[in-house]
């Protein structure tokens, strides 16, 4: 228990049986469960788990519903209990281009290999709030929306990369890098990166990518594409097993991802003497869950914190590395912020004993008011 507090315990007892009945509300009207949340709620679930990351729809509920409806209060709910769970395996890296899709569209080109499929989205209604929410299903699933994965569609990048006209500097053979295990160091990998800003507040990437639009940062993006779909999840049965010797993948399951491909800068700037030939450049944004705003604002960062690698100075704050990502956290952001209504007492004390010892000091230094009238 926070020391300065103690002597509070009652009282904080009191607090917290106080708040279990602002939680509950009016018990004449029935309880929500969890699995309501999921089912009619899914987005704001999905943003607790890409945040929280523990991607469990009923977990995310459960806290979401616990936090009265406060997004990163229900955040820090599930990275608490994610940090108590044993970590049983590591799954393979997800393999996108077999997704199930059910959404999938590009801003760049009108006709794509397979298709625009506009899937469930209120981006082609008008924002008008209606009189009455009638209840929708559950997402379905890949059998029940009758879009087969069949062969994987072609992804715009790979068709400007098979002209020349995509530009993608070598990236290091290297693990992705896991920051819930090794501490974020700058420079960060790129795989670091990207972790970070899947787990970053929506909030503050939405603003830090929109900052990159209006001239902090210098790009003008396109969305070569987003796709939304099922993925399957994969495991060695060696990594499960250290007996067995096979070390072929078995899928254990499926998720929900969306996934966004910006394009943007055209000149790239190999040395100080040296630019490669015109062509895009890309960022890249994957967040579980039906997150589109999210992906789009991690592709515009990704892109922007590429600067140095791409031979680019580093004139804005999206640009730099310790500034976008050693904010983005809410979890850390909060409890810096929050931190400061717990009872600070003895260090304001010690704060306000000394300012009085200043404006003394400053007081005797000062000219005596009548000897400064003569």
């Amino acid at each position: 228990m926070y020391v300065a507090v103690k002597g509070g315990e009652r009282a904080i007892q009191a607090s917290l049986a106080l708040l279990e009945k602002w939680r509950r509300g009016d018990k004449d009207l029935p309880e929500i469960a969890a699995a309501q949340l999921v089912s009619q709620m899914g987005i704001a679930v999905d943003r607790v788990m890409a945040e929280g990351s523990l991607l469990d729809p009923e977990l995310a509920a459960l806290a979401l519903l616990q936090a009265q409806g406060d997004v990163l209060e229900a955040v820090f709910l599930l990275r608490a209990f994610r940090a108590c769970l044993p970590r049983l395996v590591r799954s393979q890296p997800l393999n996108t281009n077999s997704m199930t899709v059910a959404r999938r569209i590009s801003a760049c080109f009108k006709d794509i290999p397979g298709g625009q499929l506009l899937g469930p989205s209120a981006d082609y209604s008008q924002r008008i709030l209606h009189n009455q929410i009638h209840s929708r299903p559950v997402l379905p699933t890949p059998s029940e929306q009758g879009i087969s994965a069949g062969q994987p569609l072609a992804r715009v990048t790979h068709i400007l990369a098979a002209e020349g006209l995509l530009f993608s500097p070598e990236e290091q053979a290297q693990g992705p890098h896991d920051i819930t295990r090794d501490p974020l160091n700058f420079p960060a990998p790129r795989s670091a990166r990207l972790q970070a800003l899947s787990r970053a507040d929506e909030g503050f990437a939405l603003s830090m990518a929109y900052a990159t639009q209006r001239g902090y940062g210098d790009t003008h993006p396109f969305v070569g594409e987003i796709r939304a779909g099922w993925v399957p999840i994969c495991v060695r049965l060696c990594d499960i097993d250290a007996s067995v010797t096979d070390e072929s993948e078995v899928a254990i399951g499926e998720i929900f991802l969306t996934e966004c491909e910006m394009l943007t800068q055209f000149t790239v700037q190999l040395t100080q003497t040296e630019q490669a030939p015109p062509a895009f450049t890309s960022g890249y944004g994957l967040a579980p869950g039906r997150c589109e705003r999210k992906a789009m604002s991690m592709a515009l960062l990704d892109r922007s914190l590429r600067a140095v690698e791409l031979g680019e100075p580093v004139t804005a704050p999206s640009q730099d590395q310790e500034f976008v990502l050693a904010h983005a956290d809410n979890v850390e952001a909060s409890g810096f912020v929050q931190h400061l209504k717990l009872p600070h007492h003895v260090d304001f004390q010690s704060e306000l004993s000394m300012v009085k010892n200043l404006r003394d000091i400053a007081h005797r230094k000062a000219p005596n008011q009548d000897e400064g009238s003569e």
